[in-house]
């Protein structure tokens, strides 16, 4: 997809407030796109990573008829999880022209539509790069921390691209349910 077709370079407005933002579902190849364009350490996520899941989701938000961020997710990567209880938050990518606290903000609204669509999911999941960020949204979010994990390479077990990022990750959880 051309800047145009993603509606990046229109002439227009910027958001000054999330109220301003609408959240909506896209297809994965567009997620795919924007998350391309704004990503700030993983790039390169195809759209058959994304639908070739048993569960996935897209959102992204847009004012003015542009885009200023994204949201993907699907089901968690780490086969030890549940998947038809676990969401993944793959990526997160935001726009440098959005409003302060689009990050939080879409996080609220994806887990309200992801709780409409997906009743049996119970519990999100997401992963923080720690060498570029400071897991200020979850935070934010009231998402909880859980684990921490050292950097390993993809490439052991099948010839695969190179990393996009080999810093370690902090894995943060949010229950959409109560534990009963």
């Amino acid at each position: 997809m051309t800047q145009i077709e993603l509606g990046l370079f229109r002439e227009g407005l910027f958001p000054t407030s999330t109220k301003q933002l609408e959240c909506v579902p896209v297809s994965a190849a567009l997620a795919s796109a924007l998350n391309a364009t704004w990503h700030s350490r993983l790039p390169c996520i195809h759209s058959s990573n994304i639908l070739r899941n048993r569960y996935h989701i897209c959102f992204a938000t847009m004012y003015d008829w542009r885009y200023f961020s994204v949201g993907i997710w699907s089901s968690p990567v780490n086969q030890n999880f549940n998947v038809d209880t676990v969401l993944e938050l793959r990526r997160l990518a935001i726009s440098p022209e959005s409003p302060k606290y689009t990050a939080s903000w879409m996080l609220s609204k994806m887990i309200k539509e992801i709780k409409k669509q997906l009743p049996s999911i119970t519990r999100l999941i997401s992963y923080q790069d720690t060498e570029v960020h400071k897991g200020t949204i979850y935070k934010a979010a009231n998402w909880q921390q859980t684990a921490r994990t050292r950097y390993q390479p993809w490439d052991k077990s099948r010839k695969r691209q190179a990393s996009q990022s080999q810093g370690d990750k902090i894995r943060w959880e949010y229950q959409l349910t109560k534990n009963r």
